[in-house]
């Protein structure tokens, strides 16, 4: 009886002796699936900016879907891009690292935009990864076909209802991301790109990186809003907490038409996503009203403290941009 006893005593310690062998084998096996899921999606980010591509993709919102034919060109140091819409009115883009030109009808003109760029497709991911792996998890899919290339489908999905969740199937050959899907807390589609042709680019001439003219219409220069000196008056306000994994990236005040008072305008970013904040004093007399709404994949906020205006908004959900409103204390 005494053998018997010990002998189920050692099976039992040796069943979990191999369950524990094989929960941290499941673990390690899932650190190194999450490590090369994300070293694939750093690989995409430079691929983004690094590679000589052209190609068309598809742009889809709530309101409307446009195609755009995309040309890039890596010299070793810069970065050449033009991009022209191909659906309504022609509107032109020409980016040279990070300033961004825009060509855009209207009436019988061209007005001229000067910007800084924007994150956009195809790179749209931040160069460093490291900035939103404690706001999202990441998760490998399956390989899939887009434009005629194989993909591999990688799912970010955040670790809170702060932001939305995102879909990339990236090249398998050259890693560029060939599409994306943000999408909403019901797995609604919020907004997609999507290249329906894509090839490198071997040509190292830039007679393409310029504008087309139409020598029938007027080409002026759009009215900018004035930058005035300093990085934003905050004597009278201060930030509290801000959502999990945002944080400010950048402080200006405007002059903006058609306003008598200055515009203080902040940026806050997880790294993917990006929410602006702008604050001004309520001229007299008026009244504002708490608004809260959702346009498409944006959310909007305006309320009203102790005699300034805070209007925020973003591609977050709306429990986002109330939290950064909610966020902004004003001195007595």
């Amino acid at each position: 009886m005494m053998l018997i006893g010990l002998s189920r005593w050692g099976g039992g310690l040796l069943c979990m002796l191999l369950m524990v062998t094989l929960s941290v084998c499941s673990v390690e096996v899932y650190a190194t699936e999450a490590a090369d899921a994300w070293a694939l999606l750093q690989k995409s980010a430079v691929a983004a900016r690094t590679l000589s591509y052209q190609g068309v993709f598809i742009c889809q919102t709530a309101h409307q879907t446009k195609s755009v034919q995309i040309t890039h060109h890596f010299d070793g140091q810069s970065e050449f891009s033009r991009s022209l819409v191909l659906d309504g009115a022609p509107r032109e883009m020409l980016s040279q690292s990070g300033d961004l030109v825009i060509y855009n009808p209207k009436n019988e003109k061209i007005m001229i935009e000067k910007r800084r760029g924007q994150n956009m497709f195809p790179a749209m991911l931040p160069a460093n990864l490291d900035v939103i792996k404690n706001s999202y998890i990441l998760q490998t899919g399956p390989l899939e076909r887009v434009a005629g290339r194989q993909a591999q489908v990688l799912q970010l999905n955040p670790k809170d209802g702060l932001r939305y969740r995102y879909q990339f199937w990236v090249d398998t050959e050259s890693a560029l991301l060939l599409k994306s899907v943000m999408l909403n807390q019901r797995d609604e589609i919020m907004e997609m790109f999507a290249f329906n042709h894509f090839s490198k680019l071997d040509v190292v001439a830039l007679d393409w990186f310029r504008p087309s003219i139409d020598h029938s219409k007027r080409y002026e220069m759009e009215k900018s809003e004035q930058l005035v000196t300093g990085r934003g008056e905050t004597s009278h306000w201060t930030i509290k907490e801000l959502p999990a994994g945002y944080r400010k990236v950048d402080q200006v005040v405007r002059l903006v038409q058609g306003k008598s008072a200055l515009v203080t305008h902040v940026i806050f970013s997880d790294g993917l996503a990006s929410v602006s904040l702008f604050i001004e004093t309520v001229p007299k007399g008026v009244k504002v009203q708490n608004v809260l709404n959702t346009n498409g994949s944006t959310s909007f906020y305006a309320s009203a403290h102790q005699g300034y205006l805070v209007t925020v908004l973003g591609e977050v959900p709306e429990a986002t941009v109330v939290q950064i409103a909610n966020a902004i204390v004003f001195n007595k």
